[in-house]
C-alpha cells in the first residue's frame, strides 16, 4: 500500500521533526514492512501559480497551438511563505511581467490560474524547461498538466487551479507537493492497516503518542453506540431497512450469510463539473489513485482514509429499492469495465427491481453507473462477507481495492460515519443537498468474546512480559479487557476482525513489545528423536552436491500439458498422469509436476536471461504422480487425530508423492581465465553427478547405457540399483546425460546442457537397509598400479568392463586387494579397428601384509583381463606396470 507520510501524520501526532528512517524502521518492527521510501515532489523547483491573460490561436498546423499571455502578478508580503517564489523568480518578491508561452491544450480560458514553469525550472524525472522557439514565436515557460508535476496519468489537458490561488506562489508549497511516500507491505491478516485509520492508529502506538480516529464518533443507531435508530431491522423481516426521513431508497438484506450491514445515503443536485480539490487530487496520485470524477474520488479517498470502501449510483438509474442477495440461475451483469459477466449461485449482488446492479464489494454496474451528467447520487455502504467477496473475485477474476479490503475484514462499525462523511463531502464540494435521513439494514451479530491466561503470551513466546504488560497490550490494540484472577477475558474492537484466538492476542503482545525480545535458542531434540534418516540422508546428498559445486534452487512444483511434450514423453508414460489442481495459481500451469526437470529447465533459463550462463544447479523436491480413478480425499476433523480408517482413505485418494533429486549443468563446467580455455559442460559432468549422489548414500549400483526421454540417446547413462541393497531384483534408479536437441531447443536453453534426475525415494529405502558406516581400512604397504588398454566393441559400455574386471581380480585368490579402478582414456581411432574402441584403465593393488611383487601383480593383473575378455570380449591392446 502506498501511504503519503503528511497523511499519516494528520492523525498520529508524531513530534516534529519527523524521522522518516525511524518511522519506516518502527512500521516494520511491528509488523507492516516498508519496503521503499520515496521523496516526492523534492525535485520540481520554480513552478509558480500564475493567470492566463490572453490567447492567441496559432492557425495552418495539425493540431491545436495556442500562444498564451500569463502573468504571475505581484506576490504579497503576506502571501510568501518559506520557499515560496515571487513573480520574478525564486523568491525575489519583485513584481513580475507578463510572460508568452505556447500551449496545445485547449481545456482552459483567459482568467483560470494555471501552473507555470519558468525558465530554469525542474519537473519530476529530471526535466529542465528552458525558453524554446516553436511554430514562429518564443515559449517563455510552460504551462504544466497534473501529469508532468507528478499528479498521475491525466492527459486531459491543463491543470486548473481554484480561482483564489495565490498568483506568484510557490506551486510545490501552495499543492503540498512535497511529500514522503511509504509503500507497505500489508500482510493478509492486517486488513485494518488497509487504510490510513488503520496505519496511523499502528504509527501511534509504535511511537506512544496521541491517536486521533479520523471516522470520529459513533452516530445514534451506529452498533457500538448504545443508542437504536431508525432504519433498523424490525421483528417481522430480519435484514430489512426502514428509509429513513427525506424518502431515501429502501433497501434489505435477503441473505444474512452474505451482509450484515448495509447503509444507504442520499445527495441530489451537485454539480458534475466541479473539480475535484487540489489536495486532495495530490493525495489520490500518492497513494496510487488517479482522479476520475468528484463523486468517485470522493469515495476513493474515504476508501483510503478509513479503509471502508463506498460506492456511488446514479439515482436516477434505479428503479424500486435496493436489496443485498445471492445470484440466480442465468443472471447476467455487466460490469463497469464493459465486461458481460455470467453470474454463478454463491455471487454476492447489489440487486434492484431491474435486476443485479452491482457485484458486491467488488465492481458496480454498467447501468448504474455515475456520468458526468449525473446529479442526484445514493451512496452505499456495507459490511460484506469476507469469504463470499474473496471467491467471487477470484472466480471472476476481478480484483479491486475494494474486494482488496472486504476480503481481508472491515470495520463493521464503520459504514454509517463513512457514508455520512461521504455525502456531507460531495454536498460541500460538489454544491448538492443531503437528503435528511439514511436507510440502515442490520442482522445482529455476536461480538468475538476471547478467553485466555494472562501468561499466554509468555509461553507463546519463551519471554517474560508480565500480566500488566499483557493488559496494556491489548487495550492499546482497543480491546476491552475484564481480568478474573489469571484469566483474561478481551473483546476485540470492530477493526479488528482477524483477533479470534488467544494465539491472535499473544501475537499482537509479542509484536508490540518487539520481536527482538523474543530469545534465540537452538532447539534441541530429545535423545532418538533427531532428523529421520531419511532428512539426513537428504541433508547428506545436499552438502555432497554443494562440495562438487552445485546450488541447490526450489523452482515451481506446477507445469502445464505442454512441458510434457517439450519433454518428448511417449503417450504412455507415467510422468504424463499429472494431477490437476483444482484452483490453480496460474492458469498456463495448472498441473503439478511430475519430474522435477522443467522447473530446474525454467530456473536455468532464468539465469542465463540475468547473465548466469554458467551454471550447475540441484533441487531435491517431491513429484506427484495420479493414481487414477476419482476419489476424493476426506475432510479431517481438527480437534483428533485421524482414525486408521482415514488415513487409509487418505492413502488411497492421495497421489504418490515420491522424491526426486535433479541436477541441470550448462556453460563452462571449469572457467577459462589466464591460465588458458575452460571446459564445458559435457554428459559425463551430468553422470558425476549422479555419482556423486549414490556415492554419498553408499548403495551398491551399476552404470549401464540407457535411453530415456529427455535425454540424447547416445549421451545417456542409467543407473540401477544392485539387488540386496533393499529389493529383491535390481531396479532403475534414474538416468543422467546431455539433453536431446529438440528438449534444449523447446525449453530455450544453450546447447549441449546436460541434465540429470534420480528417485530419492528408491534410494533411501536402499540406504535404510544398510549396515553404519565403517572407516575404511588403511593399509601401511606400498600400492601397486597397472595401466591396462583393452580393446571391446563400441557398444560395450565401460562400466561393464570395469566390473568385469574387479570380478577377475575378485577372483584371484592371491591376496591382493584391487582398491581401484579408474577409466583414464578412450580412443576410436584406426588402430582401435573398425567399430572397435580402445578404454585405458589404471588398476591400484595391494596386500594388507606386504609389499607385492611384480610377479604377484602380474597374476592379478591377468586375472582381471582374462575376466573382462570373457564377460566383454576385451582384448589386450597393452599393459603398463609401475
Amino acid at each position: 500500500m502506498l501511504v503519503p507520510l503528511s497523511w499519516l501524520l494528520d492523525y498520529a501526532a508524531l513530534a516534529e521533526p519527523v524521522d522518516v528512517s525511524e518511522v519506516a524502521r518502527r512500521l516494520t518492527a511491528i509488523g507492516l514492512e516498508v519496503e521503499a521510501v520515496e521523496r516526492v515532489g523534492h525535485d520540481i523547483v520554480g513552478v509558480v501559480v500564475a493567470q492566463v491573460t490572453d490567447i492567441e490561436e496559432l492557425t495552418g498546423h495539425k493540431k491545436p497551438i495556442r500562444y498564451c499571455r500569463v502573468t504571475t502578478g505581484e506576490a504579497r508580503p503576506d502571501e510568501a511563505g518559506p520557499g515560496e517564489t515571487g513573480p520574478g523568480g525564486a523568491g525575489t518578491g519583485e513584481p513580475g511581467g507578463d510572460r508568452r508561452v505556447i500551449c496545445g491544450a485547449v481545456n482552459f480560458v483567459v482568467g483560470d490560474r494555471v501552473p507555470l514553469a519558468l525558465p530554469g525550472a525542474t519537473l519530476p524525472g529530471g526535466v529542465e524547461i528552458a525558453e524554446r522557439k516553436a511554430y514562429g514565436r518564443v515559449s517563455e515557460g510552460m504551462i504544466c498538466s497534473a501529469d508532468e508535476l507528478g499528479l498521475g496519468g491525466d492527459h486531459a489537458g491543463i491543470l486548473v487551479l481554484p480561482p483564489d490561488a495565490p498568483l506568484g506562489a510557490d506551486f510545490v508549497a501552495y499543492a503540498g507537493l512535497r511529500d514522503v511516500v511509504l509503500d507497505v507491505n500489508v500482510t493478509p491478516d492486517k486488513g485494518h492497516a488497509l487504510s490510513v485509520r488503520g496505519m496511523a492508529r499502528e504509527l501511534a502506538s509504535a511511537f506512544g503518542v496521541a491517536y486521533t480516529d479520523p471516522a470520529g464518533p459513533a452516530e445514534a443507531g451506529e452498533p457500538g453506540a448504545g443508542e437504536p435508530g431508525a432504519g433498523e431491522p424490525s421483528a417481522g423481516e430480519p435484514g430489512a431497512g426502514e428509509a429513513g426521513p427525506g424518502q431515501v431508497r429502501a433497501a434489505s438484506i435477503a441473505d444474512p450469510t452474505a451482509c450484515d450491514r448495509f447503509v444507504l445515503r442520499e445527495v441530489r443536485g451537485i454539480d458534475p463539473a466541479r473539480p475535484t480539490p487540489l489536495p486532495m487530487r495530490v493525495r489520490l496520485a500518492r497513494a496510487g489513485q488517479r482522479s476520475v470524477s468528484l463523486a468517485v474520488d470522493v469515495t476513493n479517498y474515504l476508501m483510503l482514509e478509513l479503509g471502508q470502501p463506498l460506492h456511488a449510483f446514479d439515482r436516477a438509474r434505479l428503479s424500486g429499492p435496493v436489496v443485498v442477495r445471492r445470484a440466480r440461475p442465468g443472471e447476467r451483469l455487466e460490469t463497469l469495465d464493459h465486461v458481460v459477466r455470467e453470474l454463478d449461485p454463491d455471487d454476492i449482488l447489489i440487486t434492484d427491481d431491474s435486476g443485479p446492479i452491482g457485484l458486491a464489494g467488488t465492481m458496480g454496474g454498467l447501468a448504474t453507473e455515475v456520468s458526468g451528467a449525473s446529479t442526484d447520487l445514493v451512496i452505499e455502504a456495507a459490511h460484506f462477507s469476507a469469504a463470499g467477496v474473496a471467491r467471487m473475485s477470484r472466480r471472476h477474476r476481478l480484483f479491486s481495492e475494494a474486494s482488496a479490503r472486504f476480503e481481508r475484514g472491515v470495520d463493521d462499525e464503520l459504514q454509517l460515519r463513512a457514508s455520512a462523511r461521504a455525502v456531507a463531502m460531495l454536498a460541500e464540494l460538489g454544491g448538492g443537498t443531503i437528503v435528511p435521513g439514511r436507510t440502515f439494514a442490520m442482522i445482529a451479530t455476536e461480538p468475538v468474546t476471547i478467553t485466555m491466561s494472562a501468561g499466554h503470551p509468555d509461553r507463546v513466546a519463551g519471554t517474560r512480559y508480565g500480566a500488566e504488560t499483557v493488559i496494556s497490550r491489548l487495550r492499546e490494540v482497543g480491546c476491552a479487557v475484564r481480568v478474573e484472577g489469571d484469566v483474561l477475558t478481551a473483546v476485540p474492537p470492530s477493526w479488528r476482525p482477524d483477533l479470534t484466538d488467544p494465539n491472535d492476542l499473544a501475537e499482537e503482545v509479542i509484536r508490540l513489545e518487539g520481536y527482538e525480545r523474543i530469545g534465540i535458542a537452538m532447539p534441541r531434540a530429545m535423545a532418538g528423536r533427531g532428523r529421520t534418516p531419511a532428512q539426513r540422508l537428504r541433508a547428506q546428498v545436499g552438502r555432497a552436491l554443494a562440495a562438487a559445486g552445485c546450488v541447490e534452487v526450489i523452482s515451481s512444483p506446477f507445469c502445464s500439458a505442454a512441458d510434457f511434450d517439450r519433454l518428448l514423453l511417449a503417450a504412455g508414460d507415467h510422468r504424463r498422469d499429472a494431477v490437476r489442481v483444482a484452483n490453480p495459481i496460474s492458469g498456463e500451469e495448472p498441473l503439478l509436476r511430475t519430474t522435477l526437470l522443467p522447473g530446474l529447465f525454467r530456473v536455468t533459463g532464468r539465469n542465463a536471461g540475468r547473465g548466469f550462463a554458467d551454471v550447475a544447479l540441484f533441487e531435491i523436491g517431491t513429484a506427484f504422480l495420479a493414481k487414477g480413478g476419482d476419489r476424493v480425499a476426506p475432510v479431517l476433523a481438527v480437534d483428533r487425530g485421524p482414525t486408521p480408517d482415514e488415513v487409509a482413505e487418505l492413502e488411497v485418494a492421495l497421489p504418490d508423492q515420491p522424491a526426486l533429486i535433479g541436477a541441470v549443468l550448462t556453460g563452462e563446467r571449469e572457467a577459462s581465465g589466464w591460465w588458458g580455455k575452460g571446459r564445458a559442460v559435457s554428459c559425463y559432468d551430468a553422470i558425476e553427478a549422479a555419482h556423486v549422489v549414490l556415492r554419498a548414500s553408499r548403495v551398491r549400483y551399476e552404470v549401464k547405457a540407457g535411453q530415456a526421454e529427455p535425454w540424447h540417446p547416445g549421451r545417456c547413462a542409467q543407473f540401477v540399483l544392485e539387488p540386496g541393497a533393499g529389493q529383491a531384483a535390481p531396479r532403475v534408479v534414474g538416468y543422467a546425460g546431455e539433453l536431446h536437441p529438440r528438449v534444449i531447443e523447446a525449453f530455450r536453453l544453450a546447447p549441449r546442457t546436460c541434465a540429470m534426475e534420480l528417485d530419492l525415494s528408491v534410494i533411501e529405502v536402499a540406504a535404510a537397509s544398510l549396515a553404519p558406516v565403517q572407516a575404511p581400512a588403511i593399509f601401511s604397504y606400498p600400492v601397486a598400479t597397472q595401466d591396462v588398454a583393452l580393446v571391446v566393441r563400441e557398444d560395450v559400455p565401460a562400466a561393464d568392463v570395469e566390473a568385469a574386471l574387479v570380478a577377475g581380480a575378485a577372483r584371484a585368490g592371491t591376496g591382493i586387494v584391487l582398491e581401484g579402478v579408474r577409466l583414464f582414456d578412450v580412443y576410436t581411432g584406426a588402430q582401435a579397428g573398425a567399430g572397435r574402441k580402445s578404454l585405458a584403465y589404471t588398476l591400484r593393488f595391494r596386500a594388507p601384509d606386504r609389499t607385492l611383487t611384480d610377479d604377484e601383480v602380474t597374476v592379478a593383473r591377468d586375472a582381471a583381463v582374462a575376466e573382462a575378455a570373457r564377460l566383454t570380449g576385451a582384448t589386450l591392446r597393452a599393459a603398463l606396470g609401475s
